[in-house]
C-alpha cells in the first residue's frame, strides 16, 4: 500500500475509485466548521491529482458520518458498497481523501483484495513521476522512503518489490524478518540520500551565494499548484530583452528558455531561476517554485526545504492565485501557512490574481473588476493586481508595483530595444 503504485503500459487506462469521509461537524486548522460544498471541492482536488497520476476515476464514494471507524476509517455498509463498485468497474486502485493509517489500508486491502492509496501516497507519487532534476529525485525518494518506513506492516510485498505489479494485489508479507531487513534497507537508503542531499545542497548554495552577491533584486513566484506561476515567468520572459550582461555578472541571461507549462497540478518540481530585464526597469532575478496544495505531506515540505529557500532569500514575493476558483480565498490561506513554515512569512508580499479573463465567466459580477487589468492597494490585504499570464494582459502593471522593489535606475550595460 506504501509502495508507489506501477502503472501499465498499456494503451488502457488503469482505473481509480476516490473515496472520502466527511464527518459532520468538523473544523479545519483554524477552527472553522468544514461544510460540505468545502469537502466536495476536496474531493474535486483529488480527481485532478489522480488524473495527474495517469489514472482514470471510474467512480466516487462519500460518506457522512459523525465519526470515524478506527478499523476502516469508513463504516461497513459503505465498505460493501465500494466492494460492489470494485466489481462493476473493475477498479485497480481505491483512493482515499484522508490519510490512512497502516492498520486501516491493511484491512481495507484485505477486504477489496485491491490497492489502497491516501491523498499523501497519491501526491508522493505524483512528485516520483514529475521529478526531473537530480536534486528533485533524490527529494522525492526521501520522502518517499520517510512516508514508507512506518507503514511496513501494512506492505504486502517486500521492499525488493515495491515497484512492483499493480492492480489487485495477492501476494502477502514476507513475515517480520523481512520486514526488519526492509527496514534496516530504507534507514539506510535515507542516510545515503540525506548524504547526497546535503552534497548537492551545497553546490546550490554557492550558486545562491553568487547571486545574492549581486546587487539585484530577488523575486519568487509562489502558490497553489496550477494557479500559474510558470506561465507569469513565461510572459516576463518573453518581454525580456536579450541584452548583454554587465561584465563579470554570473546572473542567469535575460531573456533565457521558457520554463514548462501545462494545465495540470504539480506539472513542474524543479526551481529555475531566470534573469529578467525589461526596458525602462531595472534588471531583477526571477525564481519559480514548487506550487502548494492543501494538506501537503510533512514530509514533502521538509525534503523540498532546500529547494523552497528560493522563496525563503528572496526580496519580494509575488503570490501568484486562480482568482477563477471558487476556492481560491483557501488557497490563499494555504499559500500563507506553507511560507510560514518555510520562513518566508515576514518578507513583502505581492498578491498576483492570475486567470481575470477566466473569472469575468465563473464569477458573480464584482468578484472581479469588470475593468482587469487593474490594481488594488489596501492597508491590510497589501498590494493586488488583477491579470491574466496567459493573453498576457496586466504585466505592465504589474511592473510599475514591482518598482519600488526593483529600482528604475538602469545599469550603464543596458539599452533599450531596438525599433
Amino acid at each position: 500500500m506504501s509502495k508507489m503504485i506501477n502503472l501499465r503500459n498499456t494503451d488502457e487506462q488503469q482505473k481509480a475509485l476516490l473515496a472520502g469521509l466527511f464527518v459532520t461537524g468538523q473544523r479545519d486548522e483554524a477552527g472553522r466548521p468544514v461544510t460540505r460544498e468545502a469537502y466536495d471541492r476536496q474531493m474535486q482536488e483529488l480527481e485532478e491529482l489522480t488524473k495527474a497520476c495517469g489514472l482514470t476515476v471510474a467512480g466516487l464514494c462519500i460518506q457522512s458520518a459523525p465519526e470515524i471507524t478506527q478499523r476502516t476509517l469508513i463504516g461497513s455498509g459503505k465498505v460493501d458498497e465500494i466492494k460492489l463498485m470494485i466489481e462493476e468497474t473493475d477498479a485497480d486502485i481505491v483512493i482515499f481523501n484522508e490519510t490512512l493509517s497502516p492498520m486501516q489500508v491493511r484491512n481495507l486491502e484485505k477486504e477489496w483484495d485491491t490497492e489502497v492509496l491516501d491523498r499523501t501516497g497519491i501526491i508522493l507519487q505524483i512528485f516520483s513521476r514529475r521529478a526531473r532534476t537530480r536534486e528533485a529525485r533524490l527529494q522525492v525518494e526521501s520522502a518517499r522512503l520517510k512516508y514508507m518506513l512506518p507503514r511496513l506492516s501494512g506492505m504486502r510485498v517486500g521492499l525488493s518489490r515495491q515497484g512492483g505489479g499493480s492492480g489487485r494485489l495477492s501476494n502477502k508479507g514476507a513475515g517480520e524478518e523481512q520486514l526488519e531487513l526492509d527496514r534496516r534497507h530504507i534507514e539506510h537508503r535515507i542516510a545515503e540520500l540525506d548524504r547526497q542531499l546535503k552534497a548537492v545542497g551545497r553546490e546550490r548554495e554557492a550558486q545562491r551565494s553568487q547571486r545574492l552577491n549581486e546587487n539585484i533584486c530577488k523575486v519568487a513566484l509562489v502558490g497553489y499548484t496550477n494557479a500559474g506561476k510558470s506561465s507569469l515567468m513565461n510572459a516576463l520572459l518573453s518581454r525580456s530583452a536579450p541584452s548583454s550582461r554587465k561584465k563579470g555578472s554570473r546572473s542567469a541571461a535575460p531573456g533565457g528558455r521558457e520554463v514548462y507549462t501545462e494545465d495540470m497540478v504539480f506539472a513542474t518540481l524543479d526551481t529555475t531561476v531566470r534573469r529578467i530585464q525589461i526596458w525602462p526597469h531595472a534588471p531583477f532575478l526571477l525564481s519559480d517554485t514548487v506550487g502548494f496544495i492543501s494538506q501537503l505531506p510533512h514530509e514533502l515540505v521538509s525534503a523540498f526545504h532546500s529547494t523552497l529557500e528560493e522563496a525563503a532569500l528572496a526580496d519580494l514575493l509575488l503570490l501568484v492565485v486562480d482568482c477563477s476558483d471558487p476556492d481560491y480565498p483557501h488557497h490563499l490561506e494555504v499559500a500563507a501557512q506553507t511560507l510560514k513554515e518555510i520562513g518566508a512569512g515576514e518578507i513583502p508580499m505581492i498578491t498576483v490574481l492570475n486567470k481575470a479573463d477566466l473569472a469575468e465567466e465563473l464569477h458573480e459580477e464584482g468578484v472581479v473588476p469588470r475593468n482587469w487589468p487593474c490594481i488594488r492597494r489596501d492597508p491590510i490585504l497589501g498590494d493586488r493586481i488583477y491579470l491574466s499570464a496567459k493573453k498576457k494582459e496586466g504585466l505592465d502593471d504589474l511592473l510599475l508595483l514591482l518598482d519600488p522593489y526593483i529600482g528604475t535606475e538602469m545599469p550603464d550595460y543596458a539599452v533599450p530595444p531596438q525599433s
